[in-house]
């Protein structure tokens, strides 16, 4: 049992502590144990001219030297030696090392602080002449040092260790040694620290004697059996492999997951031609084993470096120091209101909320949306260029684990919501593929989720975030707002609940009764479930919008129904930040994809062209851009219902005198866009001040106007025009006869501002936000179809004969007749009575 569990573990400010508070021993009598011998480490090695002279520690401790340090540097030399085993001594008597442990915990690295603790004290105490003042100082300077050496990974980790995980070949060993010179830490490597000394032979020959199977369980006795703190210790890379010993050293430290590229692993290992890897057979390749082994490791890590291609150890080590930071600091990543400000002379700070709080809240308390208070996680080219290989899950995970903090959400768990998310319940496995459309168009597909809109790619995963986010004590009712496409995709989104979980939320979907499609309406109505239900409203989306939050604002409410019913009302519109946050992967991945195909190189720029209703859409592409993603511009396509495209030219936001028209692509048939106050709000520098007169303004005068300075910034990024019917239709009709791909009206609208607006020295990547499917009567009649009263299912059947691009979508197929047959309520266009219908649904909900 090489670090038995009775001994007192390793831990940087329990040493300093104990070392302050025990008086030193009267000369050296009492149980000091021998110091290693100077075989069991580099460090520990006699100096030059040193082998074979006797001293006695003893009297280092006991007397002044006999020589003056002036005149003889042997002694010197001889004197450094002797301090430098004498800290051993002394640490050995602390109770620091046990006697079993003690050769084996003194790693090269410590053993080489020492010394240096040593030969600085001596290079200062050098020029004192008194013999005894320069014992006294010698023996208080140098516990003095080692007690500030220890105190530097307290600062850091505290008790903790930092642990390295990875594959073979990630670079453990050498970045833990980097870490523990730039901490002064104790460094520990599992293979020649524990098992090669537990085993008394190396790691290859166990391996090869017992076999994979017991080389396991042997490693993780072995681990088992070790107890550290204040360490940074290099894991194997088969540890994680074995639960129980990955389960005893998660208890004491923050296990970091080195995720190097798997090209790097390969070519480091072919070079290293190591023979000591477990599951490393004549038939499986490395690859193959690298990629097995990453389920392992993903369910342990507490907080991941993903490391660029030829990243060098140290810059691995530097990143590996930020992420424990940042993993610490658990206050850092904090969100604030768009509408909250504070007066100049009033010292009370910023009231701020944590991810998980935002996400329970959905609408700040004061009217306002959430906003991180910092500016968004970037990353460099070289990680944006390791991504390019990868699959949309991977992605996903490492953007988002940058943008939620792990006390939030813990990355391992949140690692386990974007595979639920992201599996078997999309049509394809890219989940958002880019598709060549003609010259210098793509399209980029978001229709292949249940639902068959761009809302599944968000409303799969945020009924996770949810859950996870929300206390147990509490049940919530989620209202939700929608023009079409986002009442069925929260409604299945939230279906995908565990039980437990569907027992304490619950969905309330408000539509327009007369603004939405027939398939649409179909579709949210099919889609209620046990916990969820769809309220048609006599109005249209702005009003159901404007209800919703008015509610959320209503204090006597939202306090009523907390009281009697134990209930608490939250949001899953984009008003809230963990439905509109996963929608930055996808624009993010779109332009990877484009240089995984080979159109483009990174670094090169991009167009987008988004039809944009609420603005949230267009605003995770801003996003993505502020993560590193290099956007040209954002080309807003509006239908007839174009306050957006007015106020990007001209800074005037005017709904005097403007009614909403319906259209063929109802899902942006909006007039009061929320998701812009966020964009305003970080053009404007994040002023809540003006976020509130202007939104006050809107609200009480209709329309609001903002400063020349402001317009000109919004105009560098953004370009918006709008598109009639009669060109939505003529641009699916075009579409369709050139290329055989169909589009839907909505990304009809983009195509149409793409190709007036887009100057064609870049790429362009349009979102289609919807599958054709969920509006096959304007699809009919785009192109020229006779249609003979047929019901929503014949017609999808119908088009699907012409097997034109993107294939049918065989969710939608699959559910139509079913939907056609549902029962919901209808309600009128008055705030009271919507409150009315969120007491009862919660009043038949059964918590």
């Amino acid at each position: 049992m090489p670090f038995p569990l009775s001994e007192p573990p390793l831990s940087a400010p329990r040493r300093s502590s104990r070392l302050l508070s025990r008086p030193l021993p009267p000369g050296t009598a009492g149980p000091l144990r021998a110091a290693p011998s100077p075989s069991t480490c580099r460090a520990c090695a006699p100096l030059p001219g040193l082998a074979g002279s006797a001293f006695r520690p003893a009297s280092l401790w006991l007397g002044p030297p006999r020589r003056s340090f002036s005149t003889d540097s042997a002694f010197l030399q001889r004197l450094t030696l002797a301090l430098h085993q004498q800290t051993l001594h002394l640490l050995s008597f602390l109770g620091w090392l046990g006697q079993k442990s003690e050769k084996r915990m003194l790693h090269f690295n410590r053993c080489q602080l020492l010394k240096q603790i040593t030969q600085k004290c001596f290079s200062i105490i050098h020029v004192k002449t008194d013999k005894h003042a320069r014992l006294f100082f010698l023996r208080t300077f140098a516990l003095a040092e080692l007690r500030k050496s220890c105190h530097s990974t307290h600062s850091l980790v505290g008790d903790k260790n930092i642990i390295l995980m990875g594959p073979p070949g990630a670079g453990k060993t050498t970045v833990g040694r980097i870490i523990g010179l730039k901490l002064g830490c104790c460094v520990i490597d599992v293979d020649d620290d524990i098992l090669e000394k537990t085993w008394n032979m190396s790691v290859s020959e166990k391996l090869q004697d017992v076999g994979n199977e017991q080389f396991l369980e042997e490693e993780g006795k072995a681990v088992l059996n070790f107890s550290a703190s204040g360490s940074v210790i290099s894991l194997t890379g088969s540890n994680p492999m074995h639960d129980a010993s990955m389960q005893h050293l998660k208890k004491n430290g923050i296990i970091v997951y080195l995720d190097v590229p798997l090209t790097d692993i390969v070519s480091r290992l072919k070079l290293m031609k190591t023979d000591r890897i477990v599951g490393h057979n004549p038939g499986t390749s490395m690859k193959d084993l690298i990629k097995f082994r990453r389920q392992y490791y993903k369910k342990w890590y507490d907080t991941r470096v993903f490391c660029e291609s030829g990243a060098s150890p140290e810059d691995i080590a530097d990143k590996v120091l930020k992420a424990v930071k940042r993993y610490q600091d658990v206050d850092s990543e904090t969100f604030i209101s768009t509408r909250h400000y504070w007066p100049k002379d009033c010292e009370q700070k910023v009231s701020t909320k944590f991810f998980s709080e935002a996400v329970i809240e959905g609408l700040a308390s004061d009217g306002g949306l959430f906003v991180p208070e910092k500016e968004f996680p970037k990353l460099n080219c070289g990680e944006w260029k390791s991504l390019v290989g990868a699959t949309y899950v991977e992605r996903a995970q490492i953007l988002l684990e940058k943008c939620i903090h792990p006390a939030d959400i813990p990355a391992a768990r949140l690692g386990e919501m974007i595979e639920t998310a992201y599996g078997e319940n999309f049509a394809c496995s890219k989940i958002a593929p880019v598709r060549h459309l003609s010259g210098n168009q793509f399209i980029l597909e978001l229709f292949y989720g249940p639902t068959g809109s761009f809302k599944d790619l968000s409303l799969q995963l945020m009924p996770h975030l949810f859950a996870h986010c929300i206390p147990p004590s509490c049940n919530y009712m989620i209202l939700v707002a929608t023009s079409g496409d986002t009442g069925s995709a929260v409604l299945n989104g939230f279906s995908h609940l565990n039980k437990n979980d569907k027992q304490r939320i619950a969905v309330a979907t408000f539509f327009p009764e007369n603004g939405v499609s027939d398939f649409q309406k179909a579709q949210i109505v099919g889609s209620q479930k046990e916990n969820g239900w769809a309220v048609g409203v006599k109005s249209d989306f702005d009003f159901c919008q404007t209800a919703i939050k008015s509610i959320f604002k209503d204090s006597d409410f939202t306090g009523f129904l907390t009281v009697e019913y134990g209930t608490v009302l939250s949001s899953a519109n984009s008003i809230n930040w963990g439905r509109l946050l996963p929608q930055v992967v996808y624009h993010a991945s779109a332009y990877l994809d484009l240089v995984s195909q080979g159109f483009i190189s990174f670094g090169s720029p991009v167009d987008v062209c988004i039809p944009t209703g609420n603005f949230g859409n267009i605003l995770a592409a801003v996003y993505a851009k502020m993560m590193g993603i290099p956007i040209r511009k954002f080309i807003c396509a509006s239908n007839q219902n174009h306050v957006l495209t007015d106020f990007i030219k001209t800074g005037h936001y005017d709904l005097r005198e403007r009614k909403l028209t319906r259209t063929f692509s109802p899902a942006i048939d909006i007039l009061k866009c929320s998701n812009l106050e966020r964009h305003l709000h970080l053009m404007a520098n994040k002023d809540g001040q003006l976020m509130t007169k202007l939104f006050n303004q809107l609200e009480e005068q209709h329309h609001f106007q903002i400063e020349n300075i402001l317009v000109e910034k919004l105009q560098q990024d953004f370009a918006a025009d709008w598109c009639s019917e009669g060109e939505c239709l003529a641009a699916i009709h075009s579409t369709y006869n050139t290329s055989g791909y169909i589009l839907d009206p909505h990304t009809a609208v983009a195509k149409v501002v793409a190709d007036r607006m887009q100057d064609k020295t870049c790429p362009v990547i349009v979102s289609s936000t919807a599958h054709y499917s969920k509006f096959a009567p304007a699809i009919m009649q785009a192109l020229k179809i006779q249609e003979i009263n047929q019901t929503s299912s014949s017609q999808l059947a119908l088009l699907s004969s012409y097997n034109a691009l993107p294939p049918p979508h065989e969710a939608l197929l699959g559910k139509t007749k079913q939907q056609e047959k549902m029962d919901y309520q209808v309600c009128a266009a008055d705030v009271n009575v919507l409150k009315s219908h969120v007491e009862k649904l919660i009043q038949n909900q059964v918590f």
